[in-house]
């Protein structure tokens, strides 16, 4: 099944203030120019990129105990996600859409790892900050050394 190949811009974007990795939705700032010139393939690399890292973050900070319930209150709530995604990366939607306005994970059939932080809003700020840092060592690793052999 091939996935929905929609932005990933979430609107805030910090590339036009001279940034290689978006704060907002962390692609890389020629990904973000480029993107409406894209095909399918190259905009599905790109997703599948951001949905490994979000799920390396959020494997470490959760454990999803019951699916169907993450789902179902997803749904109920009307919280965007991508189906196609893992759901380690609803769960990171969840929290970057309504970490404060929810109480408990465990309503949703997550519970957090031993030693997360509890307070949902401070625990968005950290996975948004491990995906941004994972983000750019991605590109210094992967892309800066491209642009440096082509010189």
């Amino acid at each position: 099944m091939t996935r929905s190949v929609k932005t990933p811009c979430i609107g805030v974007c910090s590339t036009v203030f001279g940034d290689e990795v978006c704060r907002g939705c962390k692609r890389f700032q020629n990904e973000v120019i480029e993107w409406n010139s894209y095909n399918n393939s190259q905009k599905e690399a790109v997703l599948t990129r951001l949905e490994t890292l979000k799920t390396q973050i959020m494997q470490s900070k959760i454990s999803i105990i019951n699916k169907k319930r993450l789902q179902n209150k997803l749904d109920s709530l009307d919280i965007k996600y991508a189906i196609e995604d893992k759901p380690f990366c609803w769960v990171f939607d969840l929290l970057r859409q309504a970490s404060q306005s929810i109480s408990s994970l465990e309503d949703f059939g997550v519970v957090l790892q031993e030693g997360v932080e509890t307070n949902l809003f401070e625990l968005k700020k950290i996975i948004e900050s491990e995906l941004f840092i994972l983000s750019e060592a991605h590109f210094q690793r992967y892309f800066k050394i491209e642009k440096h052999y082509r010189a």
